[in-house]
């Protein structure tokens, strides 16, 4: 068992880097740029539109907002949630989710996971409830490097030494149970996707983290909490159709070692711890 079901397509990763190659090598040969293939070379044209694309590809939150929408709407159409909105332009989180039960539950989106892009944002101080949700539309990359390196690298240091509690995150865009991301939640069981416009999706990854900050003296090892402790969370698996065996519970252990405080990252699935990380130094600070 892994940090995340799914994995990297092996088959897909193959046809990215045979098509990168041809690519490279063919890249003179494209455009009317009036170039010898030497000079086109040297003039850093083909490194500096690489760079450029990579930067639109990277800027795009048009489709990912409309995604997020998307399941939203969803969600209040089946009274799963009560309303929601788009946070201010000022605040450092994306969304906010007026909860059937009057609570209020933050949502800040994020990519992949596997930049520091992972640990900007704030819990508002009127939120009940504070998720990050992970939109990682690019299928050439590996959902199993990108998880563990949000839950343990990033979002567990981040967590302790900014003391900023984080009840959960969620995994999930429209690449899921694709080709590119095949969902092995669903095997040949068709009736577990969930149709909404031009998206076929399967269940969610739902990560459930402790409802307390981690501190070496005070509160070295708190529990995850339960789905049912973090409204959010449970709507969108009984929503989606999650099986209880699908949910993560994420624990943080945490000792000092004369002036550094390290931790130990464990999750759990079905009952089974599925992963846990070394005991390792917290060197980000504030």
């Amino acid at each position: 068992m892994s940090v995340i079901p799914c994995e990297q397509s092996q088959e897909l990763r193959d046809r990215i880097e045979a098509y990168a190659e041809a690519l490279r090598t063919n890249a003179h040969t494209i455009g009317g740029h009036g170039l010898s293939e030497q000079e086109f070379y040297d003039s850093g044209l083909f490194r500096g539109a690489i760079e450029r694309i990579r930067g639109q590809f990277s800027a795009e939150m048009g489709p990912k907002r409309d995604f997020v929408r998307a399941i939203l709407n969803h969600m209040q159409d089946r009274k799963f949630i009560k309303d929601w909105e788009s946070a201010e332009a000022a605040s450092r989180h994306d969304y906010e989710i007026e909860l059937n039960s009057g609570r209020v539950a933050a949502v800040e989106q994020k990519g992949c996971l596997d930049g520091n892009n992972t640990i900007i944002f704030e819990r508002p101080p009127n939120a009940h409830e504070f998720v990050v949700w992970s939109v990682c539309t690019n299928a050439g990359g590996d959902p199993r490097h990108n998880a563990w390196s949000g839950i343990h690298t990033r979002l567990s240091a981040d967590v302790i030494s900014r003391e900023q509690i984080v009840d959960g995150l969620i995994i999930w865009d429209w690449v899921c149970g694709t080709i590119g991301r095949r969902c092995p939640k669903i095997g040949g069981d068709i009736g577990r996707l969930t149709e909404i416009g031009q998206y076929t999706l399967p269940p969610p990854c739902i990560y459930v983290l402790p409802a307390t900050i981690p501190h070496p003296l005070h509160n070295p090892h708190p529990q995850a909490q339960r789905i049912e402790d973090v409204e959010l969370l449970r709507a969108f698996h009984e929503c989606f159709g999650g099986a209880a065996p699908e949910i993560n519970y994420v624990e943080f252990e945490v000792e000092q070692r004369e002036a550094r405080t390290y931790r130990t990252t464990m999750i759990e699935r079905a009952g089974q711890q599925v992963t846990k990380s070394r005991s390792t130094a917290i060197r980000r600070v504030g």
